[in-house]
């Protein structure tokens, strides 16, 4: 391109020259020697052209190098980018995945008798995406702020499995995780629930937060039903006198001398409406290796969650569960234990008042007996009522006032509770 540029201006300069000499004849003829001089300047121009073109040719060519190294460079530091991204910063060992961080806590205040302060809960939850198809969870908790040799609190692993894709509608997990029963097992971060305390009927009848090892199936089976069937280690009550929440062994060198099955189907046809049922079949919870020591035991659960907006802010709540277990041993009937049943209803009100603050109000009544299989008065009855509000919907401040009616009278313990709550 220089070079045309160069004989342009060589060619425009001698047309000029031309003219100029042509000029000049009409009137008068130079000698040799004033035209010698005249090539001798033009000449020297010419030299001065080619300068000022070489070094702006050079200097095109060293900007086009520039540029081309910095392309390089951004093109690199790109790579570097998207790896770290895709490793979510924590180096991915090679892994094409990404890690995410996230988790909850809850600090309570418990008036009445009770009249103390509780970090109740810390939790971390770390996952990571190895594929598209197959995904890592994990949780762990710190219970009651303090743990070890006789401390009152403990540290958990209550969840750690991989999760594998079939298609976009059915997967699988493997691994300690969550059984899929009732309503707060599976979701009771402190900003999704109403209350200070979990409800009595989840904690003692199903029992929450409850956890076990091995294989589970999920999926859509269309747009209103959902599935999970999951083959599992079970409870133990052996010393426990049968009584469910004390069964749960969480996976650490639990025996398993027999297999539980539990199985969920969720219908959520209409927005804002979920029903639930589950059915579990444990061939002993007492995992005896002797044949005349087994009970078995069974647990129906049936639960509904409904959120429906009645205004351009408000929404109505309601959530109802009934859960029973039926144990097959001589020794639980004697005791009543071979029924355990429980249920609530709590209904509920939400005001959004802008995009991050809501406040919500509810009431909850609970009933559950661990020795409903005698003839004798033996329920736990529970009122509480109370106001959630939500600085932002992952944080949440609570107020209720609790009312126990409680089959041993010792235990009553009619108080206020505090809470805050987030999850992340």
């Amino acid at each position: 391109m220089t070079k045309n540029i160069l004989k342009a201006t060589v060619s425009t300069m001698v047309m000029c020259l031309a003219f100029t000499a042509s000029s000049a004849m009409a009137q008068e003829m130079p000698t040799k020697e004033d035209m010698w001089k005249m090539i001798l300047q033009q000449q020297e121009q010419i030299k001065k052209l080619e300068a000022i073109v070489g070094i702006t040719t050079e200097t095109v060519n060293k900007t086009a190098e520039k540029v081309a190294e910095n392309e390089q460079k951004i093109e690199a530091a790109g790579e570097v980018l998207d790896q770290v991204a895709s490793t979510g910063g924590s180096g991915g060992h090679g892994s094409t995945g990404k890690t995410s961080v996230g988790g909850y806590a809850e600090l309570h205040y418990n008036g009445g008798n009770t009249d103390q302060v509780d970090l109740h809960r810390f939790v971390v939850f770390l996952s990571h995406e190895f594929s598209d198809k197959i995904r890592f969870f994990s949780e762990m908790e710190i219970e009651h702020s303090i743990a070890g040799q006789g401390k009152v609190g403990e540290v958990e692993m209550e969840q750690a499995f991989v999760e594998f894709d079939f298609n976009e509608n059915h997967m699988a997990s493997v691994g300690l995780q969550l059984i899929p029963v009732g309503i707060i097992n599976e979701t009771h971060e402190p900003p999704t629930f109403y209350g200070v305390e979990r409800n009595g009927v989840e904690k003692n009848i199903i029992p929450a937060t409850w956890w076990e090892a091995g294989i589970k199936f999920s999926g859509n089976l269309n747009e209103s039903f959902s599935y999970d069937l999951m083959m599992h280690s079970g409870l133990d009550t052996t010393g426990a006198g049968y009584k469910i929440r004390s069964g749960r062994q969480k996976v650490g060198k639990a025996p398993w001398k027999n297999t539980a099955f539990t199985a969920r189907a969720s219908w959520h046809a209409i927005p804002g409406i979920k029903v639930g049922a589950t059915f579990q079949y444990q061939s002993d919870i007492t995992q005896s290796s002797a044949a005349d020591e087994n009970a078995s035991a069974t647990l129906f659960e049936i639960h509904t969650d409904i959120k429906r907006s009645v205004s351009a802010n408000g929404t109505i709540g309601f959530r109802a569960l009934f859960a029973q277990w039926n144990v097959n041993a001589d020794a639980a009937e004697l005791i009543g234990r071979d029924t355990q049943r429980g249920w609530y209803v709590e209904p509920s009100y939400k005001i959004a008042l802008d995009d991050d603050n809501a406040v919500g109000f509810f009431a909850r009544y609970s009933v559950w007996d661990n020795e409903a299989g005698d003839s004798i008065d033996s329920a736990n009855k529970q009122t509480a009522f109370g106001i959630n509000y939500w600085p932002h919907e992952n944080v949440v401040l609570k107020l209720d006032y609790q009312i126990d009616n409680y089959a041993n009278e010792s235990k009553e313990d009619n108080r206020i509770n505090l809470g805050i709550g987030l999850q992340f």
